[in-house]
């Protein structure tokens, strides 16, 4: 997602009214599960059913979450040239398959297909399908509205999924700001070991508490350990544990193709660094970042940022070939971003002219997110070219 505002809880807008009264029905149903579960829940817990829980978690109601409207915008909401400049690699990684169709995880709004397909159709490579796994019924709403509104006659390609799929021969998996969408289990490194920051009910109002880790998150920070060695006593940070049995599902799925991911995070070696001693979760509202995961549960997106030394690991244990990573900026420019903007700068006006300039700097400069998202490639049975990583590829850096 772009850059928002970091500001202070207390100055964030307050919802209306039957927003306000929807998240008291996610608190109540929170604070139940965390006293049956005897005062605190994990916050990885906590964090699905802000998220997901049916008819109330941030991803799972029906308010908008995406574009001005919403809390934030990913890079499809900022210019078309994110999803043309995709489609590129996939007309490119296509062709060396003979043909493949492509599955997005976590479409959105639907922008990025909508632009993707246009592109592919203007290439004349279009998939065999365009296949969009999405769980939320309301955001599925949205995608096919999307997809009407831009008056496409690709509609009839377009397929929804609320599973993985069992009979996809040949695909290309794209991932944009998914994984940082995973759940996260938080911990304290204290001088007698790891405790785990779970989450409690205090006077009706959620507070971390600390909770023994299990052997899983025990297991977890001792493999970062390993690598980088013991970490600062009170050092807080969070590990998805559920990433590996993640990827391991979609490998399973996948018997020969590519899976591109994007999303907003760091190599091993940075994300635990000293400084980063309070960890990287992050909230969204309004267009405005704050650190608070607590406040409006089903109001606001909660995220952390990706250690993608985890995400490759999980990938190759999964079987997958690690094909290459890059940050964002130099993978759309190996990709032909420039390439594609040329013409539209040339023919518009000086307005236009900005925008298009303001676009591409938000995507491509290393002071926005061209250093901020990082792109990483894996895939099963592919040895062709990913133009994206020709100007880059930092493999050797996880």
């Amino acid at each position: 997602m772009s850059n928002s505002a970091r500001i202070s809880p207390h100055d964030l807008p307050e919802p209306d009214e039957l927003a306000l009264l929807s998240s008291a029905r996610l608190h109540e149903l929170i604070a139940d599960e965390i006293a049956d579960a005897g005062g605190v829940i994990s916050f990885a817990r906590f964090m699905e059913l802000a998220l997901y829980a049916p008819g109330l978690g941030y991803y799972r109601a029906g308010a908008a979450r995406f574009g001005a409207g919403g809390d934030f915008s990913t890079a499809p909401e900022l210019s078309a040239l994110f999803g043309r400049t995709l489609a590129r690699q996939i007309a490119e990684m296509m062709a060396h398959l003979g043909g493949a169709e492509v599955i997005e995880l976590g479409p959105g709004t639907g922008k990025l297909a909508v632009d993707a397909l246009a592109e592919l159709k203007s290439l004349d490579a279009l998939p065999q399908r365009w296949r969009m796994l999405e769980v939320s019924g309301a955001l599925r709403a949205e995608q096919a509205q999307t997809l009407s509104c831009a008056g496409t006659d690709l509609l009839d390609r377009v397929e929804w999924l609320e599973q993985l799929p069992e009979d996809s021969e040949k695909s290309i998996w794209i991932a944009n700001e998914v994984i940082d969408a995973l759940p996260v289990r938080r911990f304290i490194r204290t001088d007698d070991g790891v405790l785990e920051l779970g989450v409690a009910n205090q006077a009706n109002s959620f507070a971390w508490s600390r909770m023994a880790a299990d052997k899983d998150l025990v297991a977890a920070v001792e493999a970062i350990e390993s690598r980088l060695g013991r970490l600062p006593t009170g050092y807080v940070s969070e590990v998805c544990t559920r990433l590996p049995a993640f990827i391991n599902g979609i490998a399973q799925s996948l018997q020969r193709g590519v899976t591109l991911w994007i999303d907003y995070g760091y190599p091993r070696r940075e994300y635990y660094l000293p400084e980063r001693g309070s960890g990287t979760l992050i909230s969204h509202y309004r267009h405005r970042a704050h650190n608070d995961p607590f406040l409006y549960p089903g109001l606001q997106d909660i995220t952390a940022f990706v250690d993608f030394s985890a995400l490759a690991d999980a990938l190759m244990e999964a079987g997958l070939d690690l094909l290459g990573y890059a940050p964002q900026g130099p993978f759309l420019l190996g990709g032909g971003l420039a390439e594609l903007a040329q013409p539209d700068i040339e023919s518009a006006d000086e307005r236009q002219r900005l925008a298009a300039s303001q676009s591409i700097q938000r995507l491509t400069h290393p002071g926005d997110m061209g250093e901020k998202f990082k792109v990483m490639a894996a895939g099963r049975g592919y040895s062709g070219p990913i133009s994206g990583f020709r100007l880059s590829d930092r493999r050797g850096f996880l």
